[in-house]
């Protein structure tokens, strides 16, 4: 547990000794991203001994871009390459990835779009410039580097009704084609000089299992954060909420051998239908007769439950309460007695009814 103003990066010296405490020293390999470690903690990481491989900002790429261009390419798996390059202080593996060129430049192009669009809709409003330049700053930090793309002219004077005109920069364009010799590829940083860049890469590419966990904690399990003032409240929320990723991960392990099409976010949802319902039946004694039961499965229900290999539990069998008996008894009266006869027949059906009910299941 950490304060809540802590920065990812001032994180990793504290835990490297906390782990070297608590579990002793061992060939450790620390996979991270490239915001957790500092300068000061990678010479530190060296000055014990210990292994990283680590993320890196593209602004390394382009110190090391003519160095790892005479470096060739290593084939990983189906679309994914690497190279490999060492240096006097680390080994820089380079990363090339055709889905994720696909994917930052689909990107791309939907932020751009967004961008001309939303200034199509600017060039339809009465603003005084003031207003266009504060709606302006934001389409542009919505957009990101798209917004470079475009040329703005924006007038001077302060007239009520601003008129805006923009185009693509042809500068902006040729840029563009720098920009895209790059997509797809990252940087790794790494002081293990015997390893292959595919085992690099390979051990690297385990972050996406703790960005999936943190993405079901928070989409498929719903956890949000809940604010307490003592530690032992916040122990107790985070091993709730271990306790429900635990489950999440056994449900996607039985899934998978099983019904691999199908997510534990979808076995979930479809299993939210089926409830468990209370029904009271009040006696004429004072008693209620209390039914447990759970809605009946549907066919898509009884199909899941094949293929999990699993069964739903009998039917609770039914409770009968404690008769209501009233603490000052009202005195008896001439009809009393025909209503005590009624009493005895309603009990005796009550019994059966019960008897029945516990035949039957």
């Amino acid at each position: 547990m950490l304060a809540g103003n802590t920065a990812d990066s001032t994180t990793l010296g504290d835990f490297l000794d906390r782990i070297e405490q608590r579990y002793g020293r061992a060939n450790r390999i620390w996979v991270m991203e490239r915001s957790i470690p500092s300068e000061d903690s990678l010479a530190k990481m060296r000055r014990i001994g210990a292994s990283y491989l680590v993320g890196t900002p593209k602004g390394r790429l382009t110190r090391l871009e003519q160095a790892l261009l005479g470096q060739p390419w290593a084939r990983v798996r189906e679309g994914v390459q690497v190279k490999r390059l060492a240096t006097e202080e680390d080994v820089y593996v380079l990363a090339q990835s055709d889905a994720r060129i696909d994917k930052e430049r689909g990107m791309q192009r939907k932020r751009l779009r967004r961008y001309v669009d939303r200034l199509q809709a600017l060039q339809g409003q009465t603003l005084t410039r003031d207003q266009l330049l504060m709606k302006l700053g934001a389409a542009k930090h919505e957009a990101g580097r798209a917004a470079q793309l475009v040329q703005l002219t924006v007038p001077r004077s302060s007239a009520k009704t601003a008129s805006l005109q923009f185009r693509l920069g042809r500068a902006k364009l040729r840029l563009v084609r720098l920009v895209r010799r790059r997509e797809g590829r990252y940087l790794l940083r790494t002081n293990l000089t015997a390893d292959a860049p595919e085992q690099l890469w390979t051990f690297h590419i385990q972050l996406t299992e703790v960005e999936q966990a943190f993405k079901e904690l928070k989409h498929d399990l719903a956890v949000r954060p809940i604010f307490h003032r003592n530690e032992h409240r916040i122990e107790a929320h985070l091993f709730v909420a271990f306790l429900a990723y635990c489950l999440q991960v056994t449900l996607k392990a039985n899934l998978r051998p099983l019904a691999g099409g199908i997510t534990p976010r979808e076995v979930i949802a479809k299993f939210k239908t089926m409830q468990m319902v209370e029904v009271h039946i009040p006696t004429t004694d004072g008693r209620e007769l209390v039914l447990s039961r759970y809605t009946q499965p549907e066919a898509e229900h009884r199909m899941l439950l094949q293929r999990l290999q699993l069964r739903l539990p009998e039917q609770a069998p039914p409770k009968i309460t404690a008769p209501q008996v009233p603490q000052h008894a009202p005195a008896a009266s001439p009809c009393s007695e025909d209503l005590r006869l009624r009493a005895k027949s309603n009990q005796a059906l009550g019994s059966g009814v019960e008897r029945r009910l516990r035949k039957t299941g």
